[in-house]
């Protein structure tokens, strides 16, 4: 969200900070029950009808239930994360952002009743809702005072979480996509030092992942909503960083990769999983080292989930910060670069560096990327931000971007970044007057030309990694049990086989192509310790150790000890195999195909591949003195007899 608007200041003051955290509110560990959807007002449900869930992913496109494509053209209806800024009495409206007390519901249920709001957003144009809450939300007990539901008499004597409910029930209801966006742990003005930092600043990793699993629970029977928005803007504190991949307790990449599990395991297997690159790292000093990673950390280190069809990645941007620049003024402001202060051509070509890289086919990264937070006020003059904006936009309508506005709602007088502002007679404001010069650019972005109809599916190709544990991503693996414990294991998606390995780091590189899904019905596999299954005369790689599959069956996970390969996982082919395969070398240089499909799954590491009309049936290595015990041949063997 906004940091101007949100009085964001990198504070390198560790006893300014310190104040900050300690004035965040608590949370309260009693969790009221869901408030049944009949209860709630019927809205008319006219887009209900225009596309279907669930949602998943088809390379860089996302597509309903029916295959067509789903383009989210979506807005932030804010407030249920929480409105005061940390300083002064809670009561006070002063004391919360831009004025305006939310009680830690959405915006706008005091000054407009529920369905007029709902029509209002159809006449926009959206067809989707990211819609922010806070940890502190899930768990507060006391009802929301009446005057916050005024314009909505049928919600008093709730909490915070049945508010939250009637809306969520009241937007699918109506057609609405709707997802789901933990954007703090405190139910405080998000994005500063502000006990927000990390999905576990104010709270455990445990705690984060066990009430994502409840709120993903709590909305598994309503089939339009659609995602999980894991965090919002994860960023540095007074003292340390977030990383991607340390294996730490501040690393992003793991904790996401083990709620998006959690999640599609233990809750609801349909909802997409959206990933927010890293916000910030370092301190915001010219001469110390600071940056914006957003997504760029995706390209040598990507998710992979149970569900190859479910990941999302997103990135926020705004005009006042910058690739390098946090969008403060004042303390934390340095003299790096806002992204309005480049040129229309820079300015697309850090977009794509930063993140629409991603949406590039045929990598172990590939994804939809939804520009979850971008915006700007309807009371800006400046050139370069009004230029910004106009430039943003013909950039998300020239590729057919996936985007959520920031803000959707907010009160007249108050917040002129909202689309849509009520004052307190229920009156409507916003880009839908003729006077908002936003407007046009706003048009242009929903009426641009987009992809529709059926996604045609594309081979998928997803990392595996064994950096700092086990990444078994296959279901029916899984069902089998520990079948080498005490090993790091590895193990494709269902649907997906083993195509690539590396000579260290532990990476794999698992793809459906060519064949689509190899794999037999049921859950059969063979753990290869050993050279049994060589045949006779079949030594494809002299003198080192071969671990190969039995005969019509292919690599589709492995395990190390340390460097060593330690198994080969292999399961059953759904048809016949061929049987004569070649030798790929990579323990010395890089032997993949030309075409270097899949992307580069081992950064820094020698890597072998087999073709795509290929398997993988056999891994070589060596355990002479001196030499890596890591992988260092693949045996490839054509698809087809």
């Amino acid at each position: 969200m906004p940091t101007i608007r949100r009085l964001v200041k990198y504070l390198t003051s560790a006893t300014a900070a310190l104040a900050l955290l300690t004035a965040a509110p608590t949370a309260l560990a009693t969790v009221p029950e869901p408030v049944a959807a009949k209860a709630l007002p019927q809205a008319t449900a006219a887009a209900a009808d225009t596309w279907q869930p669930p949602l998943s992913t088809q390379g860089r496109y996302i597509g309903d239930a029916r295959g067509n494509r789903f383009r989210l053209k979506s807005a932030n209806w804010d407030g249920a994360q929480g409105s005061w800024t940390g300083s002064g009495s809670i009561t006070d409206p002063a004391n919360h952002h831009a004025g305006q007390d939310s009680y830690g519901i959405p915006l706008g249920l005091d000054r407009a009743p529920l369905p007029e709001l709902l029509a209002d957003f159809h006449e926009l144009g959206i067809n989707s809702i990211r819609l922010p809450f806070s940890n502190e939300m899930i768990h507060a007990t006391a009802p929301v005072p009446d005057v916050a539901v005024a314009a909505n008499p049928q919600l008093r004597g709730r909490t915070p979480l049945q508010i939250y409910d009637a809306v969520v029930a009241a937007l699918t209801q109506d057609g609405f996509a709707v997802i789901l966006n933990n954007h703090t742990n405190t139910s405080r003005w998000c994005c500063g030092i502000d006990g927000n930092e990390r999905w576990n600043s104010s709270q455990s990793t445990q705690q984060w992942t066990d009430d994502w699993v409840f709120m993903a629970r709590r909305y598994a029977t309503d089939s339009r909503v659609v995602g999980a928005d894991l965090y919002n803007e994860v960023r540095r504190d007074v003292m340390d960083d977030p990383n991607w991949g340390a294996g730490d307790s501040h690393d992003w990449y793991a904790a996401a990769q083990q709620a998006a599990d959690r999640i599609l395991t233990e809750a609801n297997p349909n909802l997409l999983i959206i990933i927010e690159g890293i916000n910030w790292t370092g301190v915001p000093v010219d001469g110390l080292p600071h940056d914006r990673p957003t997504l760029t950390p995706v390209r040598t280190l990507s998710h992979t989930l149970v569900d190859a069809h479910k990941l999302v990645y997103s990135a926020h941007f705004y005009g006042y910060t910058g690739p390098r620049h946090s969008g403060a003024t004042g303390i934390g402001e340095t003299h790096d670069a806002r992204y309005q202060d480049l040129t229309r051509d820079q300015l697309y070509q850090v977009l794509a560096d930063q993140a629409f890289y991603v949406t590039t086919e045929g990598q172990h990264y590939t994804a939809p990327v939804w520009i979850s937070e971008f915006g700007i006020g309807a009371n800006e003059t400046g050139t370069a931000p009004r230029t910004w904006f106009g430039n943003i936009t013909d950039y998300f309508a020239d590729h057919d971007a996936d985007f959520a506005y920031w803000p959707l709602v907010g009160w007249e007088g108050h917040d002129d970044w909202a689309l849509l502002r009520y004052d307190t007679a229920g009156r409507r404001y916003g880009i839908l007057d003729q006077g908002d010069w936003r407007a046009t650019a706003w048009s242009h972005l929903m009426t641009s030309p987009t992809r529709t109809g059926t996604i045609t599916p594309v081979p998928v190709w997803r990392m595996l990694t064994t950096d700092h544990g086990d990444h078994v991503q296959s279901l029916r693996v899984r069902a089998g049990g520990d079948w080498d414990p005490g090993a790091y294991k590895a193990a494709c998606p269902d649907g997906l086989r083993l195509i690539g390995l590396s000579h260290t780091s532990g990476r794999g590189l698992c793809t459906d192509t060519t064949a689509g899904d190899l794999r037999a019905a049921g859950n059969a596999q063979t753990v290869v310790t050993d050279e049994r299954y060589v045949p006779a005369g079949g030594d494809w790689a002299g003198g080192y150790t071969k671990l190969q599959c039995p005969t019509g069956q292919f690599l589709i996970g492995y395990s190390r000890r340390g460097d060593r390969v330690s198994a080969a996982l292999c399961a059953p082919g759904r048809t016949p195999l061929g049987a004569t395969g070649r030798t790929v070398w990579f323990d010395r240089s890089d032997t993949r195909p030309a075409d270097m499909a899949g992307g580069d799954f081992a950064y820094g590491a020698y890597k072998g591949q087999c073709s795509a009309d290929e398997y993988a049936a056999g891994i070589a290595f060596t355990t002479r003195v001196g030499s890596t015990a890591g992988p260092a041949a693949l045996l490839c063997t054509p698809l087809k007899p």
